[in-house]
């Protein structure tokens, strides 16, 4: 029959959301610069950034809700979903190089302090930082309760494959528990943290790596709670629930930055200095 289906891929209609995306992202970036230059563009920042804002949620909601319509539609076939791993793998991949950046300026300031003595006078940390974070304080409590979220979501994992949607709602529940708990924590640690964000390189490079791993826990956590939401629903079945798998995936990542994250940053990067 003309226009019948012979294959296993499937094919996407046109559709408006990648444009409307696109155009909300450039949107957000214009307002994020003008925000950054309010001495220039005054007060019209908040619309241009409000607005970006607005368009990606927009888009957030219809481009995935579709993709969701397509997984119960069975257009995800096993070749598919097989190509739909491979991007998150890539996409995972290239989270990690983004982070390796975060390291590499952390090891660059550490370990070679007198290249820039006259910026944090040749020592690690630099003399302007009184004390750091105390590693067996709360970054050893949030390390835990990463940890512990690791096994919770492989718990929800393992529950779903084998049919128990009993097991894959309580863990997927106690996942996103423990995810806002590290988030209140962090942003608990942030609020009394003995140094400000600027003024050396410590405590921007400190707060860069470790604020932008807690947006991908809040990212995770977004993940995960749509993923509960879809498990309520009866979306996922043992054979076919990439939706899933992805955001365990994504959850996982999290978690080994964060333990390269405190073994690094908190434990070596201020070892020797004064702890508050």
């Amino acid at each position: 029959m003309a226009g019948a289906k012979n294959h296993d891929y499937h094919i996407l209609a046109p559709d408006i959301w990648p444009v409307v995306g696109a155009l909300s992202a450039l949107t957000f970036t214009s307002g994020m610069v003008m925000f950054m230059h309010s001495d220039f563009f005054g007060d019209a920042w908040h619309v241009v950034l409000g607005l970006g804002v607005a368009g990606l949620i927009a888009t957030f909601f219809g481009w995935f809700s579709k993709i969701v319509n397509e997984a119960q539609r069975g257009d995800h076939t096993p070749v598919v979903q097989l190509h739909m791993r491979y991007g998150m793998i890539l996409f995972i991949a290239s989270e990690v190089m983004f982070f390796v950046g975060w390291f590499w300026s952390w090891f660059d300031f550490s370990l070679f302090p007198s290249v820039i003595s006259d910026v944090i006078g040749g020592i690690w940390p630099p003399e302007s930082i009184e004390a750091v974070m105390d590693p067996l304080d709360l970054p050893l409590l949030n390390t835990m309760i990463l940890l512990c979220s690791g096994t919770t979501v492989t718990w929800a994992h393992h529950s779903l494959v084998h049919g128990d949607r009993d097991g894959l709602k309580k863990g997927l529940w106690l996942t996103i528990g423990l995810g806002i708990l590290f988030s209140a924590i962090q942003a608990y640690e942030y609020a009394h943290a003995p140094f400000d964000f600027g003024g050396n390189t410590y405590s921007s490079a400190f707060y860069m790596a470790t604020g932008f791993h807690g947006f991908h826990v809040l990212v995770g956590t977004i993940f995960l709670i749509v993923c509960l939401r879809r498990a309520y629903a009866g979306h996922f079945t043992p054979r076919q629930h990439f939706g899933f798998e992805a955001a365990a995936w994504y959850w996982h990542f999290v978690d080994v930055v964060w333990l390269f994250l405190f073994i690094v940053v908190y434990v070596w990067g201020g070892w020797g200095a004064e702890v508050h």
